[in-house]
């Protein structure tokens, strides 16, 4: 593939959000405008620039993909985001949903914070080295079971699990906070929606939005687990 520029790069990005997103229905302006800040292409290795602002997942290696950019605004703009929350994201990846939730908390100016988990320590290892060097200080990534949450910062604003499965760890729904959000694909290996779960007191309201197909969950309360599906 012939190398672009950033000049290049940028304008591919911002035909990203004005031809892709805006048109398919991403309507939150907060949510447009990280996604044309957050540089997509950093975030896949530089003989896939070229493609990166395509509106399709991208391999990142180990049988994982970085999402589609409308998958990663639609999710985001499901979270509800205003500035200043705390939110859990579950398969972070190489980091670029990471990238734009932090964007959506605060920046990097630690008004807001995203605590990301990934099971693979190499790619955690990658997702965390890419905040730094794009300066975003208000994320923590680790590598563990992610079906279990991170009780450590509970409760969360927001819990996106960028991972899919038949049913939704029960772990993540105590840990929301009151009128919290969780986001995440359930469904079998074929066919999922995205559950928007949000939180009021002890009861958990559920709506059902995009159809998509996401890389499995993988944990002790996933495709495996004894956890009940939540209705």
């Amino acid at each position: 593939m012939v190398a672009l520029s950033e000049e290049e790069l940028g304008a591919a990005r911002h035909r990203m959000v004005t031809e892709q997103l805006a048109p398919r229905g991403i309507k939150d302006a907060r949510v447009l405008a990280a996604m044309e800040r957050v540089p997509r292409h950093r975030f896949l290795p530089p003989e896939q620039w070229p493609v990166a602002y395509e509106d399709k997942p991208q391999p990142i290696g180990q049988g994982q993909t970085i999402s589609q950019p409308y998958m990663v605004a639609r999710m985001s703009e499901l979270c509800a985001l205003g500035g200043g929350e705390r939110v859990l994201e579950i398969g972070a990846g190489s980091g670029y949903q990471t990238a734009v939730l932090a964007e959506l908390v605060g920046g990097g100016e630690g008004k807001g914070e995203v605590w990301a988990v990934e099971r693979l320590p190499a790619l955690a290892e990658r997702c965390e080295a890419r905040m730094r060097e794009l300066g975003y200080r208000n994320v923590k990534v680790a590598a563990f079971d992610g079906t279990l949450g991170w009780p450590e910062g509970a409760p969360w604003d927001a819990i996106l699990c960028a991972a899919g499965a038949p049913r939704v760890p029960t772990l993540l729904l105590a840990q929301l906070a009151e009128g919290g959000r969780l986001i995440i694909p359930v469904g079998d290996r074929e066919e999922q929606r995205l559950a928007v779960i949000t939180r009021h007191g002890d009861e958990f309201e559920t709506r059902w939005d995009t159809a998509c197909r996401f890389v499995d969950l993988i944990g002790r309360y996933a495709w495996d687990g004894e956890e009940p599906v939540h209705n």
